[in-house]
């Protein structure tokens, strides 16, 4: 099930996006620089992800972890200490600056700035008995694409990192039956404050 865009929430898409490329671009360059000085590899992580209604679109984002990650590793969500991520990866992670380029794909109408979290296709998550599960299985997934993906939301905010994948997706049903302007604006506020704190990597509260 896919359903329409409410036009204040794209409006206020279209608006920050715009405004967030052209404020940030002065930090690409440093960003690049600090990506590329790590460890000569490349400075962006192309990857795919799975947006409204299931359709499959591709992203940029700064690398964060070593290159050829997934080759050597497989497809995973990233956990704590986890030894695919770089010294600057750590803290780009921390802030959230790893994510700027896809200020674009919100500008394109691909992703919002606020809703369920963008997932890659073929995800699969790691649980604590060692056992690999496959997130299209989890009880909730495809209900999370009736609306697009977001850079922020209730299950990035208030989900604890270590959260069960099952239940990080009762936050983005609860969103999509509650979206709505002002909870959004509060969402993106609270986000901007998790990024200068350096907290989004934190695995209790974050703010």
């Amino acid at each position: 099930m896919k359903t329409a865009v409410p036009w204040p929430k794209r409006t206020l898409d279209i608006v920050l996006s715009g405004l967030g490329l052209l404020v940030s671009l002065p930090l690409w360059g440093v960003l690049a620089l600090a990506v590329k000085l790590q460890d000569r590899g490349p400075i962006f992580f192309r990857d795919q992800r799975v947006g409204q209604g299931g359709h499959v679109f591709g992203v940029l984002k700064f690398r964060t972890m070593l290159p050829d990650a997934d080759r050597h590793f497989g497809l995973r969500q990233a956990t704590e200490k986890d030894p695919r991520v770089t010294s600057v990866g750590h803290l780009l992670r921390a802030t959230a600056l790893d994510e700027l380029p896809q200020l674009w794909n919100i500008f394109r109408g691909e992703m919002s700035f606020v809703g369920p979290r963008a997932l890659r296709p073929g995800e699969i998550q790691a649980r604590g008995n060692g056992q690999l599960t496959a997130l299209e299985d989890v009880c909730g997934y495809r209900e999370r694409h009736a609306v697009p993906p977001g850079l922020t939301g209730l299950a990035q905010i208030y989900g604890a990192r270590d959260l069960p994948l099952r239940r990080k997706f009762r936050y983005d049903l609860f969103y999509i039956h509650h979206q709505g302007f002002w909870l959004d604006l509060r969402l993106i506020l609270l986000s901007f404050w998790i990024s200068f704190r350096g907290t989004w990597e934190r695995r209790g509260k974050k703010w």
